[in-house]
């Protein structure tokens, strides 16, 4: 069964553009939560796992979004979406090639465009989640490391 998500994850701002856009594919279960798989788009990165962070149907402007999830609606907080700790990987994507926005740390706001590449077969003795593909050294999360 086909049961892996590869999903690339591209650093969207802050970035000499003509050098390009950091980016990590990660192979992940389908049925993770999507906090586990934000902790694991966090750490391809390098970042800490230590700000707020939400899932977002416009890639443009979070505050225009139709659907979401927060880890806001988790901590008791006020959210108009559902939170990422029940919910799963599979609930972001329908196809092939659709996009979402994570956003992490809303004071400094990364923003990565999420895109579903392809769904694969689980590898033998894999540990998922799993980097597949890197492009570009990761950026400082905070400019005093």
């Amino acid at each position: 069964m086909k049961d892996i998500y590869l999903i690339r994850a591209t650093l969207n701002d802050k970035f000499d553009r003509v050098k390009g856009f950091p980016y990590r594919t990660i192979a992940i279960g389908r049925n993770i939560t999507l906090y586990y798989f934000a902790q694991a788009i966090v750490h391809s990165f390098d970042f800490n796992f230590d700000h707020c962070f939400g899932f977002y149907d416009n890639l443009e402007d979070h505050f225009e979004s139709k659907n979401g999830f927060e880890l806001f609606a988790d901590i008791g907080e006020e959210s108009e979406y559902p939170g990422v700790k029940n919910a799963r990987v599979k609930e972001l994507f329908d196809s092939i090639g659709d996009k979402m926005l994570f956003l992490f740390d809303y004071g400094d706001e990364w923003t990565f465009e999420l895109e579903f590449v392809e769904i694969a077969e689980r590898m033998k003795h894999a540990k998922y989640p799993m980097i597949v593909d890197s492009f570009l050294k990761s950026p400082k999360q905070y400019g005093y490391h």
